[in-house]
């Protein structure tokens, strides 16, 4: 778990770095520049409309009397990938983007869910329900 934290918060941001260095020295420090703010606003832009879909979806299904794992899953994918969205970089941008996309998001989806369940079937799943008055 250490490894995988020290990847994301460590090698991540150097690896973005490095290849933002690389883009504006091959298009410009205003070109880079403006392809990050871009980025970042088309990102938030589609976040947000992927976003309120899915809260329409969620409540619908809780309005049908149904559990909205599948809204309730694309909710969370699309708000994590809004939030990438925003951090300045072009592998976060690829993976944002990729969870606004419908099919990617669902690809994405189903690989969770696999692993959820392996989890379930070895017993290695915790769930915590707080519940708040």
């Amino acid at each position: 778990m250490f490894i995988r934290l020290l990847a994301l918060f460590v090698l991540l941001p150097l690896v973005e770095l490095a290849l933002l260095i690389q883009i504006g020295r091959w298009i410009g420090l205003a070109w880079t520049l403006a392809l990050v703010v871009a980025t970042g606003f088309l990102g938030a832009t589609l976040a947000r409309r992927h976003g309120v879909r899915a809260w329409i979806a969620i409540s619908q299904e809780l309005q049908a009397g149904r559990m909205p794992a599948s809204a309730l899953a694309d909710g969370l994918l699309i708000l994590i990938g809004g939030i990438v969205l925003l951090t300045p970089g072009l592998l976060t941008d690829l993976f944002g983007f990729a969870m606004l996309v419908p099919v990617t998001r669902n690809a994405f989806k189903r690989r969770l869910r696999r692993r959820f369940e392996r989890a379930v079937q070895r017993g290695d799943a915790n769930i915590t329900v707080l519940l708040l008055r």
